[in-house]
């Protein structure tokens, strides 16, 4: 029976993981607001180790902030941190691809089509939303890489960690998903086709159009 018991207490985990950061992100718990592990324990009708454990995974996603003699609350969202970030992004991912396109290989489109297949995939499951912004980073990872630029990847790749959980907010929240699917599909042929400016043009928009339903959404989110 022992072997048993880690799996449950994961399951466990993950339940509390799931119905906090649902409601973080649809604004029931809102920024800046104390998170009592107690009551979240009694609501959800676990102990408090669970949803302890789940807190530091939300930690990990940016949606929980911990502080010393306080505990845990939920991160304010900030319009001003996503117009940085989305803007650091506009500037050093078109770069990285316009440099990568023409490096860009058959097996390279291959596997960027592969992740697209389960980043579509994932969509389609509201319980693999933490896994969406893993396979959207990989998905661009795949066009990036091939600019042999691997400093500028890393800070791509924490860059995309902090923007995580603005990235989930507009794809569960504002019905980005259709959107985001045709523009991935339409930049890896423009990439292909070995269409430089069209292709970063196209980044762009599709970067800064997230950052404007996201401000939208952070804005309501403050109301």
């Amino acid at each position: 029976m022992s072997s048993m018991t880690p799996i449950m207490h994961k399951t466990r985990t993950q339940l509390v993981v799931e119905a906090l950061r649902e409601r973080i992100l649809s604004g029931e718990i809102k920024g800046g607001e104390p998170i009592r592990q107690s009551a979240i324990a009694n609501s959800l009708n676990v102990s408090r180790i669970p949803v302890r454990e789940a807190l530091v995974q939300l930690e990990a996603e940016g949606l929980v902030h911990f502080e010393p003699h306080k505990g845990a609350s939920a991160t304010l969202l900030s319009v001003e941190q996503v117009t940085e970030l989305f803007e650091l992004r506009v500037m050093i991912e078109s770069d990285l691809l316009a440099r990568a396109i023409p490096n860009l290989q058959p097996h390279d489109f291959e596997q960027a089509e592969q992740v697209l297949d389960k980043l579509e995939s994932a969509f389609k499951h509201q319980n693999s939303v933490s896994s969406w912004s893993e396979l959207n980073t990989e998905f661009h990872t795949c066009l990036y890489k091939a600019a042999n630029r691997p400093h500028t990847l890393e800070v791509v790749h924490g860059l995309n960690t902090n923007c995580d959980r603005y990235i989930r907010l507009q794809l569960l929240l504002t019905g980005g998903i259709p959107t985001a699917e045709r523009e991935h599909r339409q930049l890896i042929e423009l990439c292909k086709n070995k269409q430089i400016d069209e292709a970063t043009q196209l980044l762009k928009q599709h970067i800064l159009n997230a950052a404007t339903a996201i401000k939208a959404l952070v804005v309501k989110q403050l109301s």
